[in-house]
């Protein structure tokens, strides 16, 4: 397996495909983070084109077990960040 890209090569990656240099690129990639993060934070869901959609859902306050102790003890309710992977990415992968 792979290594995963980082955020540089990401930049460079993203600069190639547009044809545009790495600073419009950076700006581009830190727009969509920050336009997803405050629409998923505010409980909306973004859907990227082939890639697949990000939901933000919450979870009800329940009851957990420590694994160490054996303790039940009761977690409060959270809110957790859901992403549904799109068909056109699991058809490229497994195709």
């Amino acid at each position: 397996m792979s290594k995963p890209l980082t955020k540089t090569q990401l930049v460079a990656a993203v600069a190639a495909a547009m044809g545009a240099d790495k600073k419009t690129a950076n700006a581009a990639l830190d727009a969509i983070a920050t336009v997803v993060t405050a629409e998923v934070a505010a409980g909306g869901a973004v859907t990227l084109p082939g890639v697949g959609k990000i939901s933000c859902r919450a979870r009800p306050e329940r009851q957990v077990r420590n694994p160490a102790t054996g303790e039940t003890l009761t977690k409060a309710a959270d809110k957790q960040v859901k992403i549904a992977v799109a068909k056109a990415l699991k058809d490229s992968v497994n195709g």
